[in-house]
C-alpha cells in the first residue's frame, strides 16, 4: 500500500517545505499566495501538486540531505527530468531508457533524476522493482552457488518466472520490472545502446583483462522513495557517478557479491594460507586500482575515495557556513578501503537531517 500522510500532516509538511523552498530561492514575496493555493488543494482533494521549481528544489535538497552519500558537493547540479505525466509502464520504461542515455553522456556522467507520479489518495504511484536501473543477473546453479551477482538472484528468479531468459553469464543486464496502477508487472529489456559498460584491465598485470570482468558506468538508484513536502514519489530513479570503491571494494570484492579477492590473490601469487600475510588487503588494492585505471582509460567519470573524501569535507564546510546541518552516517561516508587514511575518517557527523526532502527506503 502507498504511504500517505493524513490531510492534517500533509498540510503541515507542505507548509514547512514551501517556507523553506521559497525562502531559500529568494521568492518570499510569492509565498503567501502559494500557501493559500496549496492549503485549498489539500482541503479539496487530499493532496496537491508541486510546481516544476518546487520539485527541482526538492530533488536537489533531497540529495543534499542524503546522509549516506559522500558525493553531495555537486547537489546543485542535479538535472531534473519531470515525467509525472508518464502513466503507462511502457512509457515509464522508455523514460528510464532516456534517463540512462542522458545521464551517460558519452562517459561524462551527469547527475540526473527522473521523477514519476507521486502516491495519491486511492491511486498509488508507479514503482520499479530493480534496485538500480542497471544491475547484473544472479543465476542459481545446481551446486548451490550463483553465477553472476548473488545480490540480484531473487529478482532474477522473479523475471525468469515472468518470461525473461538471459544468457547465463556473470554480467547479464537484468530487464526493468515496472509496476503501475491498472497494469500487470511489465518487464522491459534495456537496449544495449543505453548501457555503457567498462571492461576491466590492470595497468601492470595483463592477466587481469583475461578475467573478463566489467561494470556499468551509471549507478542509477531506482528503489528509493523521494519524499518532498509530504508527498511521496515512489518512482524517482537518480544517479551521480561511481566512487571506485563502490565497485572494487563492494560489488566485486564482497563475499556475498562477486567474491573476487581469492581469484585476484591467486593470480598475484599471494600467500593465502594465513590472514597475517594481508593477502586480502593487497588483492583489494589491486582490484580497486584496476577499476580506476579502466574507467579512466574508457573516458568514464569515476572518483577515487581520497579525492571524494576531500570534496565531502568541502561540502560540509559550505553547509556549515550556510547555517545548515550536514547529516552523514559515518559508516557510509568512510570508504571501505583505507578508511583511516582518508580525511573523512577523523571526525563524527550528525546523522539527523532534521526533516525536509529526502530519499527513503520503501
Amino acid at each position: 500500500m502507498p504511504r500517505l500522510s493524513s490531510p492534517e500532516d500533509l498540510a503541515e509538511e507542505a507548509d514547512q517545505f514551501l517556507h523553506e523552498c521559497y525562502t531559500e530561492l529568494g521568492l518570499a514575496a510569492e509565498l503567501p499566495e502559494r500557501r493559500r493555493a496549496v492549503a485549498a488543494a489539500i482541503e479539496a482533494d487530499g493532496t496537491y501538486d508541486h510546481t516544476f521549481a518546487e520539485l527541482e528544489y526538492g530533488v536537489r535538497v533531497a540529495w543534499r540531505n542524503s546522509s549516506r552519500c559522500i558525493g553531495r558537493l555537486y547537489w546543485r547540479s542535479l538535472k531534473l527530468r519531470d515525467r509525472r505525466a508518464a502513466a503507462t509502464p511502457v512509457r515509464i520504461a522508455a523514460e528510464c531508457v532516456s534517463h540512462l542515455r542522458a545521464a551517460t553522456n558519452g562517459g561524462r556522467i551527469r547527475p540526473t533524476i527522473t521523477v514519476f507520479a507521486p502516491d495519491r489518495p486511492g491511486r498509488p504511484g508507479p514503482r520499479i522493482h530493480n534496485e538500480q536501473l542497471i544491475r547484473y543477473a544472479g543465476y542459481h546453479v545446481e551446486d548451490g552457488g550463483v553465477v553472476g551477482d548473488p545480490r540480484n538472484a531473487a529478482l532474477t528468479d522473479a523475471v525468469r518466472a515472468l518470461g525473461w531468459y538471459g544468457h547465463g553469464t556473470a554480467f547479464d543486464v537484468l530487464p526493468l520490472v515496472i509496476e503501475a496502477p491498472g497494469y500487470r508487472p511489465y518487464v522491459h529489456v534495456l537496449p544495449r545502446d543505453c548501457v555503457l559498460e567498462v571492461p576491466l584491465s590492470h595497468p601492470r598485470h595483463a592477466w587481469f583483462a583475461e578475467l573478463g570482468l566489467r561494470w556499468h558506468a551509471v549507478p542509477a538508484v531506482s528503489d528509493m522513495c523521494l519524499e518532498i513536502g509530504g508527498l511521496h514519489y515512489p518512482c524517482a530513479p537518480f544517479n551521480g557517478w561511481y566512487m571506485g570503491t563502490e565497485i572494487g571494494s563492494r560489488n566485486l570484492a564482497d563475499a556475498g557479491r562477486y567474491d573476487l579477492l581469492p581469484t585476484v590473490a591467486a593470480n598475484l601469487g599471494l600467500d593465502t594460507g594465513s590472514e597475517r600475510t594481508l593477502w586480502r588487503d593487497r588483492a583489494l588494492v589491486e582490484l580497486n586500482l584496476a577499476v580506476l585505471h579502466s574507467y579512466e582509460q574508457a573516458g568514464v567519470t569515476i572518483a577515487d575515495h581520497h579525492t571524494e573524501s576531500q570534496r565531502f569535507l568541502k561540502h560540509v564546510d559550505k553547509e556549515e557556513r550556510a547555517g545548515r546541518a550536514c547529516p552523514a552516517e559515518w559508516s557510509w561516508i568512510v570508504p571501505p578501503l583505507s578508511g583511516g587514511a582518508t580525511a573523512v575518517f577523523h571526525r563524527y557527523y550528525d546523522e539527523d537531517a532534521g526533516g525536509g526532502p529526502n530519499f527513503v527506503r520503501h
